[in-house]
């Protein structure tokens, strides 16, 4: 069902309200607004240069907005980067974890840096919700696939216990199995009342995982599409309404 972008909600995990940014003369962000709840995943699609990035950068605290407002958790991320951080777990497109050490030696070592360290056995049982097998978890990450790398760096967001997920590009270079994982793990995530946004070129992805889709252009939702019923969504309309916005399925 199409519907106008919803109305900002003081008590949402993520809000954006009327944001307008720019580098130098170049406008990137026109008036966004979105705002994403506790127990709820949001897909946010558009084209390259629509303003994805900058969006994810602005509540991370790397950007200021020139007007409107940021929050995350209630918190402005612009003027307490680090209060509003230790609410977010983040997942680049490229997870950035080391090589030479294990997946459950990441997982250790993020922990602790984060200043939420875990035990063994709460570190085995998160890589395990997040779908690795038990063999890889003494296993060096050289050797792991992009989507095991996200098993780990899902893993560690869980056991942060975080109210926040941001996620750019999660399903770029997976193949069908790995995304249906990934799309899986997800549901798990919304399910224990994290507020997930995704930025993504994935129709398909995002259809299958979005409580809600926007559709970014020129900096600003221009179409926001909430699921509903069995079909959720229709993405065969989808397809066709949006083809020329520049949108991967």
């Amino acid at each position: 069902m199409m519907q106008e972008t919803a109305m900002p909600n003081p008590n949402s995990e993520i809000l954006i309200d009327a944001v307008q940014l720019s580098y130098g003369s170049h406008h990137v962000l026109n008036g966004l607004s979105l705002n994403v709840a506790g127990g709820e995943v949001y897909a946010l699609l558009g084209g390259n240069g629509a303003g994805k990035s900058t969006t994810l950068s602005a509540l991370l605290g790397f950007v200021r907005a020139d007007a409107g407002r940021v929050a995350v958790g209630g918190i402005d991320p612009a003027r307490d980067p680090d209060g509003a951080r230790r609410r977010i777990a983040y997942l680049p497109e490229n997870v950035a974890l080391y090589e030479h050490l294990s997946a459950v030696e990441n997982a250790d070592y993020l922990l602790a840096l984060s200043g939420t360290p875990r035990a063994r056995a709460a570190i085995v049982e998160a890589l395990a919700a997040a779908g690795l097998q038990e063999r890889a978890y003494d296993q060096r990450l050289a050797g792991f696939s992009k989507g095991m790398r996200q098993k780990v760096a899902i893993a560690v967001a869980l056991l942060r216990e975080v109210p926040v997920l941001l996620l750019d590009e999660p399903t770029s270079g997976l193949d069908p199995r790995a995304t249906s994982d990934f799309n899986t793990l997800l549901h798990a995530v919304r399910d224990r009342g994290t507020a997930v946004l995704m930025v993504t070129h994935d129709l398909l992805s995002a259809a299958d995982v979005a409580d809600r889709i926007g559709f970014l252009e020129g900096g600003r939702i221009v179409e926001e599409v909430t699921a509903e019923g069995p079909a959720r969504f229709d993405v065969r309309g989808l397809r066709d309404r949006f083809a020329g916005r520049a949108l991967a399925a």
